[in-house]
């Protein structure tokens, strides 16, 4: 399905979405994107949902600048998974003691390791680069450094709201029944910190006086401040990437113990809410993926649902009109405060049947109901990904 341009803005705004879908906020963030000077272009994922400053599942290319809101707080936010040897069959007949040793081994919500997960003692991790990445953290803004030890235990922690952790079962094709295992997290309560700090900033510099939202406040290439910003930024995706890394590999290897025959493909992994400088009709530019994961050509990504709802893996098809990018998954259609006022642990318990998971009102908010249609999504996404293999949860672990 082609694009829609979105009218009245300075810059071109490619929308993929249904217009009469996006909510009025959403569209009006869009439009006040759109006329930023340093804007080359925006294209909005069908997955588009208000945010705080962007939208989420915005693609913004900016030049000599950068914009810390349309990155987002959870800096390198994203999604990994693997492909296992097994089918369904392999897998208990119960899968609850599957899901309560997941739970054990990766703590959720606002948990973290008892103490610091030592990289060198995880069968399966690549322990490349993890001194280098460590050292980098006496760069970062002094304001975070006090946390230092909160980032060291909560490295290998899923966090809470939409970050899940499933194993899942591949439908249809020659693999049908075939396990993989997905996770979806970020950079923890370290991203936020200085994502917040950096948009704290930005807000205070001169040439952001006069902005239609002050939360689009932007560095602009050449300043110090720029400078500070894309080093945390940096290393704060690396930090994500390595969260998801260390997770992976202890979910394996609880899989592993329940299932000792158990073989790994390669694993796949993207991010969501990040910063690349790409190159674009022979200008670079700098490309903010928020709520969007990169497709560039023959790039496999995931492209995950709700709770209930299953997930697709998908290849890029590199088109340039949207920045080589997709969605990063449904989105959400109605407020968290909203769905828990429409909601019920009855209705969670029915959205959600047949998937070993909590079905209590702590989670009402992550209901499917809250969801976009993820099949609607991803059809008007048919010209930037093609599906590889679309995935069903048997076991879903949230924060």
């Amino acid at each position: 399905m082609s694009h829609t341009l979105l009218p009245g803005t300075r810059a071109p705004v490619k929308v993929w979405a249904d217009p009469a879908g996006i909510e009025p906020e959403a569209t009006r963030q869009l439009r006040n994107i759109g006329t930023l000077p340093w804007v080359e272009g925006v294209a909005v994922m069908p997955d588009v949902h208000y945010g705080k400053g962007a939208t989420v599942g915005s693609v913004i290319a900016m030049r000599q600048a950068l914009a810390p809101a349309a990155v987002g707080v959870d800096i390198g936010c994203g999604m990994s998974a693997v492909r296992t040897n097994l089918t369904g069959a392999d897998l208990p007949d119960d899968l609850g003691p599957l899901r309560s040793a997941i739970e054990a081994a990766i703590p959720v919500g606002f948990g973290a390791h008892d103490e610091p997960v030592n990289p060198y003692r995880i069968h399966g991790l690549s322990t490349a680069g993890w001194d280098a990445f460590w050292s980098g953290f006496a760069g970062l803004d002094r304001g975070v450094r006090a946390l230092e030890t909160r980032a060291h235990r909560q490295l290998g922690s899923l966090g809470g709201g939409n970050h899940f952790i499933e194993v899942c079962l591949e439908e249809g094709g020659p693999d049908a029944g075939r396990v993989w295992l997905m996770l979806h997290s970020g950079s923890r309560n370290i991203g936020k910190e200085l994502a917040e700090r950096h948009i704290g900033v930005a807000r205070t510099l001169p040439h952001n006086a006069d902005l239609p939202d002050r939360d689009l406040a932007v560095f602009v290439a050449g300043t110090p401040e720029m400078a500070a910003y894309r080093r945390d930024l940096a290393w704060a995706q690396e930090y994500a990437a390595r969260n998801r890394a260390i997770m992976l590999a202890l979910l394996c290897g609880v899989l592993r113990s329940a299932v000792p025959v158990v073989r790994f493909d390669e694993p796949i992994s993207c991010h969501h809410n990040y910063v690349a400088q790409e190159r674009y009709g022979g200008v670079e530019l700098l490309v903010t993926r928020k709520g969007a994961i990169r497709a560039g050509r023959g790039e496999l990504g995931i492209i995950p649902g709700s709770m209930g709802t299953g997930s697709y893996v998908v290849r890029g098809l590199g088109n340039d009109e949207a920045y080589r990018s997709a969605s990063h998954g449904a989105g959400r259609r109605m407020s968290r405060s909203k769905a828990r006022r429409t909601f019920t642990v009855h209705d969670l318990a029915a959205q959600t049947s047949g998937v070993e998971c909590r079905k209590d009102a702590g989670v009402v908010d992550e209901i499917p109901g809250a969801y976009k249609d993820l099949d609607e999504v991803m059809a008007r996404q048919s010209d930037l990904v093609e599906v590889v293999a679309r995935l069903r949860q048997v076991v879903c672990v949230k924060g």
